[in-house]
Formats: structure tokens, sequence, C-alpha cells
């Protein structure tokens, strides 16, 4: 009978110990890292009680000596609110055409994947509000061409970028089926990628319309018409003027909610989820990698005299649903050309080449590499503060809109109205509005961009936690666990990477906002880009600023991918 030994109890109450990477402990340190840069740039901002009782005491004085709240006469309003909006549609489309392209050579093993690549960080780095002071330039005064042109090559960046990772992630079944059968490369895109990555793109789209036109207040200070301009205007006429400019700006903020619910109406519509329970990509997929649509292949077996019937796809509501959103789509796109006044004439041809040469080579002008340093770093702080005070508020409400964090429907329902809210204020407009009320520069600058930090890193972090496993969090349940037990150890372990990768990215996008908030009254890199902006013999500056911007999203770009594969 063999005898069972025990070990002695300081021996069995010894588990072992999984070794820490040495890779783990060096991203936990530049996570802590980044987060006391941030806590210190806060403190540098000096949100003191004295700065915050001086700020409201000059817009108290504002409010008293402005004139009463007002709007522009009703057929100016219309017209301002149909050239905003044309030439933010148009801008986003330009956007995601040339994005089909750079996004398929980003995702493709050829020689010019790297051009495409250089193609889409370029794009991110240039402000829109930049590139259309350097279009102002080639354009005829008042044409709307310079901000469709801005909001276009802008948009490029992002829409490319969500769009080659998509094309990265799709089911590679059905484009090597078409080479097999001896397709071209074209055909192989078009016939067995695209249909995939549709509903991706069509999303993307919509969700940088949103952003577009959040943004395009500040292109009015750029000379692009529409509302924007209109509030610039009104703004200027000091104080008088205060009034017609926060009812223009009251406007665009409504514009931008109803928009908002417009596109994720338009996103739940258009992309909706089947009875079935599979999207559209999904359907593609299905039927791509069986060779043939299940339609098709129940008429092949039918009897012939019914196979032409049965090939014909019969109109449900879903499809007559999807072509009713599609057909007003194109309505809208048809409108916005007329509505925005589009005339390719409007370009004085004479000033394109030259504007371009003016940007090279880069230079320093009268200043020096000091100064612009001291300059782009405090517009890394500016958009470091905001992140992390946009953090503490998306923790809280991101969780409580995340379905297996809050307690009930209901609280998870409010929650995602009230970041629906916060992402439909334009962060730019409340930038302006309290640098030129409270008379503080990037203090007000740093809380407009928080506050709009919250509605999108808040829904990225309730997206995160709702996409977690479930397994450990059903586990902690079945053992008798609390929520916030539930919470601590199952979702917020799990959701912890995802949720560093969208606070750096809620960074990259802060700087790209803090940059132009030089246009404004703040300080920072963007007051250099708008200064060289406006004078062709200063565009060499322009280039040089643009290039440590770019290095520095670069980066920014490099440790948060870094960081995504140690913590994952």
């Amino acid at each position: 009978m063999t005898t069972l030994q025990v070990p002695p109890p300081d021996v069995a109450e010894r588990a072992p110990r999984r070794p820490v990477p040495v890779e783990k402990i060096s991203g936990t340190v530049v996570v802590l890292a980044m987060l006391g840069f941030a806590i210190y740039s806060v403190s540098t901002l000096d949100f003191s009680w004295d700065s915050i009782l001086e700020s409201a005491d000059n817009a108290a004085k504002v409010f008293e000596r402005m004139d009463p709240i007002s709007l522009p006469p009703l057929g100016d309003l219309a017209h301002l609110i149909g050239l905003t909006v044309g030439i933010v549609v148009l801008g986003t489309l330009l956007a995601a055409l040339v994005s089909v392209p750079v996004a398929w050579l980003m995702a493709s093993n050829t020689r010019f994947a790297w051009v495409a690549r250089a193609v889409s960080v370029l794009t991110r780095a240039i402000p829109d509000v930049v590139l259309a002071l350097a279009f102002s330039l080639t354009f005829v005064l008042g044409s709307p061409l310079p901000g469709v042109f801005a909001i276009g090559i802008h948009s490029i960046g992002m829409i490319s970028k969500l769009f080659a990772d998509a094309i990265e992630a799709s089911d590679n079944g059905p484009r090597l089926a078409i080479r097999a059968a001896g397709g071209s490369r074209a055909q192989e895109f078009w016939s067995g990628v695209f249909p995939q990555v549709l509903p991706s793109w069509i999303a993307t789209v919509l969700h940088r319309f949103d952003i577009n036109l959040r943004g395009s207040a500040i292109l009015g200070y750029a000379g692009v018409g529409g509302l924007g301009y209109a509030m610039r205007l009104a703004f200027e006429d000091f104080p008088q003027g205060y009034g017609r400019g926060l009812g223009i700006a009251a406007v665009i903020f409504v514009l931008c909610v109803v928009l908002e619910i417009v596109s994720s109406t338009i996103r739940r519509n258009l992309l909706g989820i089947n009875p079935a329970g599979k999207g559209l990509g999904d359907r593609v997929v299905r039927r791509a990698t069986s060779g043939r649509s299940p339609s098709r292949a129940a008429a092949a077996s039918a009897h012939p005299a019914t196979v032409e019937s049965m090939m014909k796809r019969p109109w449900t509501r879903d499809r007559v649903r999807k072509l009713t959103w599609s057909l007003g789509a194109l309505v809208v796109i048809v409108g916005s050309w007329f509505t925005a006044d589009v005339h390719f004439d409007d370009i004085t041809w004479n000033y394109v080449w030259p504007t371009m040469q003016s940007f090279w080579p880069p230079n320093l002008g009268n200043h020096t590499l000091t100064e612009f340093a001291e300059a782009l770093l405090i517009t890394v702080q500016v958009a470091f503060a905001a992140a992390l005070l946009s953090l503490v508020f998306s923790l809280i409400f991101g969780s409580l809109a995340a379905r297996n964090v809050a307690p009930n429907g209901t609280v998870r329902n409010t929650f995602r109205v009230i970041l629906v809210v916060f992402r439909g204020v334009p962060e730019l407009v409340l930038a302006i509005f309290l640098i030129m009320v409270t008379g503080l520069g990037n203090q007000a600058g740093a809380v407009a961009l928080a506050f709009g930090g919250i509605g999108l890193l808040g829904k990225l972090i309730a997206d995160s936690f709702e996409e977690v496993p479930a397994g450990p969090e059903h586990a902690l349940t079945a053992v008798g666990a609390s929520r916030s037990q539930r919470y601590a150890s199952a979702t917020w372990p799990q959701g912890l990477p995802q949720l560093i990768s969208n606070s750096l990215y809620l960074v990259d996008t802060n700087i790209r906002a803090a940059t132009i908030l030089g246009i404004v009254g703040g300080s920072g890199i963007g007051f250099y880009l708008t200064n060289a902006s406006t004078v062709l013999d200063l565009h060499g500056q322009v280039t040089t600023l643009v290039l440590m911007v770019l290095i520095t999203v670069l980066v920014l770009e490099g440790v948060s991918t870094w960081l995504r594969r140690v913590f994952r």
C-alpha cells in the first residue's frame, strides 16, 4: 500500500509564482510615467481658485456688456447651415473615395505599401485649418473649395487607417478563391474583399462625418464660409456681437447633436443586424466562402422553369429599408453640391504651383528650434492634461454605459444618452467660447478638449468593456461575487489593455486639436502655425512645425502599438 506523503505546511503554502516579463514591467513604467506627465501637465495649467474666480469675473463683465442672444434671419441661417453641411459632406466624401485605394495599398504587401502609409500618417498630422489657410491663397475669396479640400485631405488619414485595419482583419477565403479561378488583383479586391469591409467603411465614414462637422466651425477662422465664419464675425464685434456669436454657437451644437443621432440611426438601419443575428459582412463572407449564395444553390437544383424566378432576390423589408437609406444618402450628396455652390473655376491656377513650392525647404525663419520645441511641449501638455481630465469622468460614465457593468438597462441607456450629448458638443466651439469669454488661454482649451473627450473615450470604454470575454465574469458570479468584485477582478483587468490604447488615441486626437487652439487665442505650436500659414514667405516654417507634430504623433502611435502588444 502506497502512503501519500504530504509536504510540510511551510512548503505547501508557498504556491509557485509566474515570473513577470521584463517587457510588461517596462510597459507599466511607461504608463505610470505618462500618467505622471499628465498630472504634471494639469498642474502647469494653473487651475487655482484665484484664476477660476478671475475668469468668472471676466465672464460676468462680458455677459453684462453683450447684446441678448440672437440668431441671423431665418433665410440667412438656413443658407449658413446648408453651406456648412454641404462643405462637410463633400469633404468627407472626397476622403472616403481616396481612402479606398490608399487603404488597399496599406493592407497589401506590395512595394507601394510604405507610400500609402506615409500618405495616411502625413494627412492625419496636418490640421485641416492649416490646409484651409494654405488653400485660401490659391482660391477665389469666399470659395467653399478650401474647406472641402482641407476636410477631405485631413480625413484621408483616419478613414484609410481604419479601413486598412478592416481589410487586414477580413477573411482571405473569398480573395484566394477568386485568385485560384484566375481573377485579377482588382477582382480580388472588389469581389472578395470590399463586400466584407463595406459595413466597416460606411461606419467609419459616418463617424468621420460627425468629427468633421464638429470641427467645421474652426474653419471659419481660416476664411471658409458657413456657420463658423458667421460666428467669427460676430465674436470680432466685442462685446455687442457676442450675443449673436453665442446664438450661432448654439445652432452648431444643436446641429451636431441632431446629426449625431441621424448618423447613429443610419448606422443602425443600413448596417443593422438581421433576424438571424448576422450582419451584412457575415452574410457576404458566408456566401463567398460557400462558392455560391444559398438562393443560387437552391435554384441550381430546382426545376428549370423555376430557376429564373428563384434567382431573383426578393424585396424584403430589410432590402427596401437599405435601398431607401442609400437613395437618401445620394440625395444628400447631390444636394450638398448645390448648397455648397462649388465652382472649380474658383481656382486661381497661376498661384497653385508657387504656393506648393513655398512649403519647401523647411526653415525656422526668425525663430529658433528651442522656441518651436517649447511651443510643441505646451501643446503636448494641453493634450495630456485634457486626456487625464476626460479619463476621470469617462471611467465612470463609460463603465455605467456598459451592459455587463450597469446595474440595469435604464442606467445603461441613461449614460449612453449622456455620452451622446458629450460627443455632440463641438469642443473647438466650446474652446472658442471659453477663451473669449473667460480670457483664459490654454486652461480654457484643455477644459473644452476634456469635455469633448468624455464622449469619445466614454463610448470607447463602454464598447471595450462590453466586448471582454464573459467567461471570467460568469465564473465570479457563480461563486457569489458581487457586482463590484466582478468589475474589479474580471472586467477591469481584461479591458485594461484596450483602455490604455483608447486613452493614447485620445491624446493623439487632442494633440491635433490643441495644435489649432492658437488660432483663437491659445498658445503652443498652433500660434506659430497660424501666423506662418497666412504669409507665403513663411510657409517653410509651416513645414518645419508640421514635421515636428508628425514626429510626435508617430512616436505616440509607436508607443501605443507597443503597449497593446505588451498588455495583450
